[in-house]
C-alpha cells in the first residue's frame, strides 16, 4: 500500500481565510494549502490590513467584522479565482476605497453575474477594462442586503461568494438561484459557515433553490483543513491505471469536498474503492472499463478523467461540463487537442468529449498556464514514455511540490516490483 499525503484542500483553504477574516477573534487554520494561489489570498487579505501570521502548519487570522482595517487597499489576485472573486465582495462590505486586478490569465476570467449582483445591491463598483472582468474598483459603505436573483450555471463560486457576504450585510440576503453548476462545492460554503456560527436557509421553490442568509456575523473557529480531493484524483487514477493501491490519509466519509466522488467513477470503470472512516484507498487491476459520466458537479476532475481515458477498453463519453470553458483555460478544448497530440482519437461538442481507446505516443503536452493539465496528462505518462510538459512549473497554482511525489509514488511502485 502507498500513503500519499496531500496538501489541503485549496477551496476549503480559500473559504476558510475569507471566514476569519470577517470572523469576531482569531481563527486558526491548521494544514492550509500552501501554494501560489492561497498565497495570493492572504497576500490580499494583508494589503487590506487584516493581520495573518504564518506558524508551521498553521495561520492565524484576525478577524476584522466590520470590513477591512485598511481604507484603501489595491489588491493584486494573481492567477486565483477564489482571491479574484472572494475579495472583493470581503472589501464591499467594509468602508474605503479599493483596487482590483489580476494576472492576464485571470482578467479573462468572467466576473459578471457577481459583479452584476453587488451593484444590484447598491455596492458602488467600476470596471477599469472589460465589463464582468479584473480590473475594478469598489467605493464601499457596507452592503444592506436584500433580495437577488443569480444565475450560477456558469461558476458556484459566485453563489459561494454572495452567500459569504451575507452575515456581514445589514439586513441579510434572500438569494434566489436559477442554475447552478459544481453544487458540492456549495454544500461546502455551507458547512463552513455553519462552523463559523451562520445557520444558512435553503428552500426549493418554483423559481429556483432560495438561500437566506441572517445578519448575524461570524465567530473565530479553529479549522483543520482537509487534504484536496481534486488532487488526490490524479493518484486515484495512477493506481487505476497502473494496477496499484493508494490510500490517502485524511478524506474520508465525511469529507465535505464532492470532488472525492471521482472515485466513484473509477469504481465503474473497474477499480475497486475504499471510503473509510478517514481515507480512501483505490485499488486498480490496471484494466479500465468505457465509460459515460455526467461531470457537471465534479467536473475540475474532468480532465484526470480524459488522460486516463485512452487506455479504456471502451469510449469513455463525458458529459455536462460546459463550464470548464472557462476555467484557468478551455479545459474541455485543451483535454481534446493534447489528446489528439498523443495521437488519441476524440469527438467533442459545446459541453462534452467522447475519447476513443488507443495507445498514446510520446508528445509534448501545451499546459496553457493550466495546474490541472499538467496533473492529469501526468497520468497519461505513466504508461507513455516521451510524454513533457512546455510549462510544468504551473502546479504552483495549488501543488507546488507535485512533480516530487508523483515521482515518489512511481519510485515505490517500480522498487515493489510488478
Amino acid at each position: 500500500m502507498t500513503l500519499v499525503d496531500l496538501p489541503g484542500s485549496k477551496s476549503i483553504t480559500a473559504r476558510a481565510l475569507f471566514l476569519a477574516a470577517a470572523a469576531r477573534g482569531t481563527t486558526v487554520l491548521r494544514r492550509p494549502l500552501v501554494s501560489d494561489d492561497s498565497e495570493g489570498f492572504a497576500a490580499g487579505l494583508a494589503a487590506l490590513g487584516y493581520r495573518v501570521r504564518r506558524e508551521p502548519d498553521s495561520w492565524r487570522i484576525e478577524g476584522s467584522p466590520s470590513g477591512p482595517p485598511a481604507a484603501t487597499a489595491r489588491v493584486y489576485c494573481r492567477d486565483g479565482a477564489t482571491t479574484a472573486r472572494f475579495l472583493p465582495v470581503l472589501a464591499a462590505a467594509g468602508h474605503g476605497s479599493y483596487h482590483f486586478d489580476a494576472s492576464a490569465q485571470m482578467r479573462r476570467r468572467p466576473l459578471g453575474p457577481l459583479t452584476q449582483a453587488l451593484l444590484t445591491l447598491g455596492v458602488e463598483l467600476h470596471h477599469e477594462g472589460a465589463h464582468g472582468h479584473h480590473p475594478l474598483r469598489i467605493l464601499a459603505r457596507g452592503v444592506g442586503g436584500g433580495r437577488l436573483v443569480l444565475d450560477a450555471g456558469e461558476s458556484s463560486q459566485y453563489l459561494t461568494a454572495l452567500l459569504l457576504l451575507g452575515p456581514l450585510t445589514a439586513d441579510g440576503l434572500h438569494l434566489t438561484v436559477t442554475r447552478l453548476v459544481s453544487a458540492p462545492y456549495v454544500e461546502i460554503t455551507l458547512a463552513m459557515m455553519r462552523a463559523f456560527g451562520v445557520e444558512v436557509g435553503r428552500e426549493q421553490t418554483a423559481d429556483g433553490v432560495v438561500f437566506t442568509v441572517p445578519p448575524v456575523g461570524y465567530t473565530a473557529a479553529d479549522w483543520a483543513v482537509e487534504p484536496d480531493a481534486s488532487t488526490a484524483s490524479y493518484f486515484f487514477a495512477a493506481a487505476a491505471l497502473a494496477g496499484r493501491e493508494v490510500t490517502v490519509p485524511g478524506l474520508g466519509r465525511n469529507a465535505l469536498q464532492g470532488d472525492l466522488r471521482f472515485t466513484d467513477v473509477l469504481a465503474r470503470m473497474g477499480a475497486d474503492v475504499e471510503v473509510g472512516a478517514d481515507a480512501t484507498t483505490v485499488r486498480g487491476s490496471g484494466r479500465l472499463a468505457g465509460v459515460t459520466v455526467n461531470m457537471r458537479d465534479i467536473s475540475d476532475t474532468m480532465p484526470t478523467l480524459a488522460a486516463l481515458a485512452p487506455f479504456a477498453s471502451g469510449p469513455v463519453r463525458i458529459e455536462d461540463v460546459h463550464n470548464t470553458r472557462v476555467k484557468e483555460c478551455d479545459r474541455l478544448e485543451a483535454c481534446a487537442q493534447n489528446l489528439r497530440r498523443v495521437g488519441i482519437d476524440v469527438r467533442t461538442g459545446d459541453d462534452w468529449l467522447e475519447i476513443q481507446p488507443g495507445t498514446p505516443r510520446g508528445a509534448e503536452i501545451r499546459t496553457y498556464g493550466d495546474h490541472r493539465i499538467v496533473m492529469s496528462f501526468a497520468v497519461t505518462a505513466l504508461r507513455t514514455p516521451g510524454i513533457s510538459f512546455d510549462d510544468p512549473g504551473c502546479v504552483r497554482k495549488t501543488f507546488p511540490g507535485f512533480h516530487q511525489a508523483y515521482a515518489a509514488v512511481r519510485r515505490q511502485w517500480e522498487e515493489a516490483g510488478s
